[in-house]
């Protein structure tokens, strides 16, 4: 990397994909490659964002396509590619059809990018980072699933937005799987310093604890034909952050955990420390009764997921 610019790819050239391309070239992390299996949308996408650059001042080079050798030596890569849950589609359905794109997906970077950090944002997410491993051979280090970052912005906002405050100030994570199980820790929740237990009544944080596990869900029902991918590009981003500019950064992320808090062999959210080596820690808390129930349950539901995609050949 000292010789270089540090090269992220992003894998998938929908909302998120391309919203991610955008953050990481305005941050001047590095330079981007767009993929795509529409090579031209790629395409075009990455040479728009690239024409920003004079205007927003920024130098990053940014190419798109679908060939995956233009990926060759990423220093991160970033997996959006998937289909959302569409009307009549069950659980099992998505978890096919998902996981044979991600395999393939991963399959491809392993062999233009055998040393890259993988960041895994399709969906069901947990899953996802389960088929990423398997297909790539990786070490945990080097997977991890965007979930953490993107429900603790989410608590983050609707906590600041409660007590009128700066987002900046408020310091907030969510540990488990992402979606309904995922557990919210208010407990360690601090506005500027103050625990947020002693700023608002139980029964608001509670309230601010239920739209939190509904984000994603909110945004669904609100866009009709789409789900979220601002905050969701902009937290795999802040990850891509940490691991090329080495900062040691403390985030909730999806990791493949190895009998830290009771697990093994599952991803689940938790603290990880990233850098440049990807994960390379994972800092342990101590949970109370109630917030170790739910964290099993949430490990549970992961597990349900990995059992299915058993049950359907997937793994």
């Amino acid at each position: 990397m000292a010789n270089r610019r540090p090269k992220i790819s992003v894998i998938g050239a929908g909302f998120v994909g391309s919203t991610c391309a955008h953050w990481a070239a305005s941050k001047e992390l590095g330079d981007v490659v767009l993929i795509d299996i529409n090579g031209d949308a790629a395409k075009g996408k990455a040479l728009d964002l690239f024409e920003a650059s004079p205007v927003e001042g920024f130098d990053s080079n940014v190419v798109g396509g679908s060939d995956y050798a233009l990926t060759k030596d990423s220093d991160v890569v970033v997996i959006t590619a998937g289909l959302p849950r569409k009307p009549g589609m069950s659980r099992d359905d998505l978890l096919a059809t998902n996981a044979k794109i991600v395999k393939e997906c991963a399959q491809n970077v392993a062999k233009f990018s055998p040393n890259c950090v993988l960041i895994v944002v399709s969906n069901p997410l947990d899953a996802m980072c389960h088929v990423a491993m398997d297909a790539t051979g990786f070490p945990r280090e080097r997977v991890l699933g965007m979930a953490g970052v993107l429900d603790s912005a989410r608590f983050r906002s609707f906590i600041a937005m409660e007590c009128n405050v700066s987002v900046e100030d408020v310091q907030a994570f969510v540990f488990g799987g992402h979606g309904d199980t995922m557990v919210p820790m208010p407990r360690y929740v601090s506005v500027g310093g103050v625990p947020l237990t002693q700023m608002l009544p139980k029964e608001r944080i509670d309230a601010i604890v239920d739209r939190t596990r509904k984000g994603g869900a909110e945004i669904v029902e609100l866009l009709k034909t789409g789900s979220a991918y601002y905050a969701p590009a902009a937290s795999a981003v802040q990850m891509v952050e940490a691991i090329v500019r080495d900062k040691k950064r403390i985030l909730p992320c999806a990791v493949n955990l190895k009998g830290e808090y009771g697990v093994t062999g599952l991803f689940v959210g938790v603290l990880a420390k990233l850098g440049a080596k990807g994960l390379e820690g994972v800092p342990t808390l101590e949970m109370n009764a109630e917030e170790k129930d739910m964290f099993g349950k949430s490990a549970a539901a992961v597990k349900g997921l990995v059992d299915d995609m058993k049950r359907l050949g997937l793994s």
